[in-house]
């Protein structure tokens, strides 16, 4: 095997994938970080960086609290053992974090989305999800100018 694709696979020490389109359509009012239940394959992947968090979002099932829509490539590796790219995940918290995060989701207009992928020190796969509010088209039109002021502003300083 050659070196340029023994690097081809190498993994990654620091994933840290972002959603920043959360950060875009929801005022964020609190974070938790869970940990994640997932197969060999999988955690390969997001070692290598191949996961998207853009349509994912969190829900509880029967006390559980689970990920859905969060697309993990197939390792190329994994043959017939690979995994199913957008099955529904669990996510673990402590219990009286379930409880506190299902009576906050009782509130009319609150959702748990996922801000965050990374692996943390430890070498563990844990996601940053978000208790979060809709924004109204004005509040992204506010963040749109934000933004871009802030663009103009360091483009002064340069």
């Amino acid at each position: 095997m050659s070196m340029s694709s023994k690097k081809k696979f190498e993994f990654s020490k620091s994933v840290n994938i972002k959603n920043k389109r959360a950060y875009f359509e929801y005022h964020i009012l609190d974070t938790y970080e869970a940990g994640i239940v997932l197969t060999g394959s999988e955690i390969k992947s997001i070692r290598l960086g191949k996961v998207q968090l853009q349509q994912a979002y969190c829900y509880f099932d029967k006390g559980e609290l689970w990920i859905k829509d969060m697309h993990i490539s197939p390792y190329e590796q994994g043959g017939h053992y690979n995994h199913e790219p957008m099955r529904p995940r669990k996510l673990l918290l402590h219990k009286r974090e379930l409880r506190k995060l299902k009576e906050k989701l009782e509130e009319k207009g609150l959702t748990l989305i996922p801000t965050r992928l990374y692996i943390n020190d430890r070498g563990w796969a844990k996601v940053e999800i978000a208790l979060a509010r809709g924004k109204k088209l004005y509040d992204k039109r506010e963040t749109i100018k934000k933004r871009e002021q802030e663009r103009e502003i360091a483009r002064k300083e340069w």
